[in-house]
């Protein structure tokens, strides 16, 4: 299948409520949410493929469906309290010095090789295990326990040059995640003083930008795409801020770079459907969606936005069957769904 992208069918923004007015969507719908609420206990609220930051965060449950807006990227962070961990491994800066001493013997010319490439090895082990924590590698670090992981190696200088910028990357990411706004800056800032040719460090800083500043952030995506044309992480990043901006084409533009660049990604298909469905080119909606849901048949969001489509479409069983299977797979998206009579409506969760 080929990522030829959408054509834009009217310029105004879309409206994101779309109704049907069908008796047999009502019944359907009505039975989907109350089995929906009823197993949502024993279930979680993202679909088990979807991967983080490309399923919706719903509102909090009410009796209809707040209408979404795209706003400005937005990032959760979640981890441990700081006192579940055991405290980090110390990089003492004689560490070496020590390891040869430990070879040592009651003789000056011979040294004990293997008391040597044993302690070698467990300062091996030591940074190993500092480097996984300040990089958060296994996703539990709590932000002060990968604080002090990255300034230890700085301090300790175990990387030298510009690749200290992936310490300074790390250290800003748990900066933000513990609220130090300034400090996750001056970290980003010097990353990208410390590698200028180097397209991830001004990705990193244009995430964090886009939460104030979606001015710079552009600035910093359009940086790190000059210098790696294939970031596709910057391609979508950019592409949500143009959704904000309702520039379209551009989010077109760059949902369709990026489904080139990998054309086997599910939440790629989706995403640029979404933006199919706010120009209102429902068929093109629709063939996105499928091909999403072709690739990852578990992506509960593709068939919520292939629902909305047939529904656009006046396809309304083909509507009330995705709009159900999406519920099923999530039950958070029946947030997006109320019923009123015999209408029910959804709404478009964010991207």
């Amino acid at each position: 299948m080929g990522v030829q992208a959408c054509e834009p069918v009217r310029s105004g923004m879309e409206t994101m409520r779309r109704t049907f007015s069908s008796q047999l969507l009502t019944l359907l719908l009505v039975g989907m949410a109350a089995g929906a609420h009823a197993d949502s206990s024993d279930q979680s609220s993202q679909s088990p493929s979807n991967p983080p930051g490309d399923s919706a965060t719903p509102p909090a449950a009410s009796a209809t469906a707040p209408t979404p807006a795209t706003g400005p990227l937005s990032i959760t962070v979640t981890g441990k309290a700081p006192g579940a961990e055991p405290p980090l491994p110390k990089l003492a800066p004689d560490k070496f010095t020590d390891c040869y001493a430990s070879g040592k013997t009651t003789s000056p010319e011979v040294a004990d090789w293997v008391a040597m490439e044993i302690c070698e090895a467990e300062l091996s082990r030591d940074t190993r295990i500092v480097v996984d924590k300040c990089a958060n590698r296994d996703g539990n670090s709590a932000p002060p326990m990968a604080i002090q992981a990255c300034t230890e190696l700085l301090d300790r200088k175990v990387l030298q040059g510009r690749d200290r910028f992936y310490l300074f990357v790390n250290r800003a990411n748990a900066y933000f995640a513990q609220g130090d706004k300034q400090l996750a800056l001056d970290d980003y800032n010097e990353a990208v003083n410390l590698a200028p040719k180097n397209a991830k460090p001004y990705f990193y800083r244009g995430v964090f930008n886009a939460q104030t500043d979606v001015e710079a952030a552009l600035r910093d995506f359009d940086t790190a795409l000059s210098i790696d044309p294939k970031l596709v992480l910057a391609l979508r990043q950019r592409a949500i801020i143009y959704l904000t901006q309702k520039n379209f084409s551009g989010a077109l533009a760059d949902f369709s770079e990026a489904l080139r660049l990998q054309p086997k990604t599910a939440a790629l298909w989706s995403d640029r459907g979404y933006v199919c469905l706010l120009q209102r080119d429902y068929e093109s909606a629709v063939k996105d969606e499928a091909e999403a849901i072709r690739l990852d048949p578990k992506l509960a969001r593709a068939y919520f936005l292939r629902g909305a489509a047939f529904g656009d479409l006046g396809n309304s069983p083909n509507a009330v069957s995705d709009i159900v299977t999406a519920v099923n797979l999530d039950p958070s998206l029946d947030h997006y769904v109320s019923t009123k009579g015999k209408t029910a409506s959804i709404a478009l969760p964010p991207l």
